[in-house]
């Protein structure tokens, strides 16, 4: 499991009890991997406390801040199990909803991916209506412009085989939050199936995305994926 983390002291320790605590009634083995993507305050030193006790969490740090993306793709190509999860550090989506993604993958999805939108979903807790309206008009553009069919790009809780994350992943250029709809797209090109699964989710507070900010930039990167074209989409990245 990947975990990419900026600035998460406050509720870090949190989330790493609740994994341990769900993981260890699993009967599969399994590893908990926090990037600290170049984090400021306790965050790396909170994931030290628990790998000392518990080795199978494990820290990826570097400075400096490189985006959300880039830590995600540094943890899925680094990762080695047969299944790599990754998932906000809010945990929004709560980690026993994993278990509605793996029957998808059982059943041959490559990858399985949490869908807010979708009639079985239940949001426990919704975002403000603001950051709702904005968020549906945002993944109407996806839907035009790049992954057609998805109804949620941009859940943080998405389930990947090791071999799509790796042929996805390596793939990748953008390091802030639209890496999640460049994953997809670049999926679809691959002709990799993708399973979007209903799920419980809770809104946070503490998001790292500042709409104002942040919502041009994604705009502007998705105008870019899709005027690079398929080609050049599929074309690996040195690493």
């Amino acid at each position: 499991m990947i975990v990419p983390a900026y600035n998460e002291e406050e509720r870090l320790g949190r989330t790493l009890d609740r994994l341990r605590e769900y993981f260890e009634a699993q009967p599969y083995r399994w590893t908990v991997t926090v990037v600290s993507d170049g984090s400021t305050d306790r965050t790396a030193d909170i994931v030290e406390e628990f790998r000392a006790k518990d080795p199978r969490f494990q820290l990826k740090a570097y400075e400096p801040n490189r985006g959300k993306g880039y830590a995600v793709r540094t943890g899925m190509l680094e990762a080695e199990g047969d299944l790599l999860l990754f998932s906000d550090a809010d945990l929004a989506t709560p980690i026993e909803e994993l278990e509605k993604l793996l029957p998808a993958i059982e059943a041959g999805a490559d990858i399985a991916i949490g869908s807010r939108p979708l009639r079985e979903s239940r949001l426990e807790v919704r975002q403000p209506l603001y950051r709702e309206l904005l968020g549906r008009l945002f993944n109407k553009a996806v839907q035009l412009l790049a992954v057609r069919g998805i109804q949620d790009t941009q859940c943080g809780f998405k389930l990947f085989t090791r071999r799509a994350a790796h042929e996805v992943f390596s793939r990748c250029r953008l390091d802030g939050f639209s890496f999640d709809f460049e994953a997809l797209l670049i999926a679809r090109d691959l002709g990799l199936k993708v399973a979007e699964v209903p799920i419980r989710w809770r809104h946070q507070e503490g998001s790292k995305v500042v709409l104002l900010r942040d919502g041009p930039r994604m705009l502007r990167d998705l105008v870019w994926l899709r005027l690079r074209g398929r080609r050049k989409r599929l074309e690996a990245r040195a690493r």
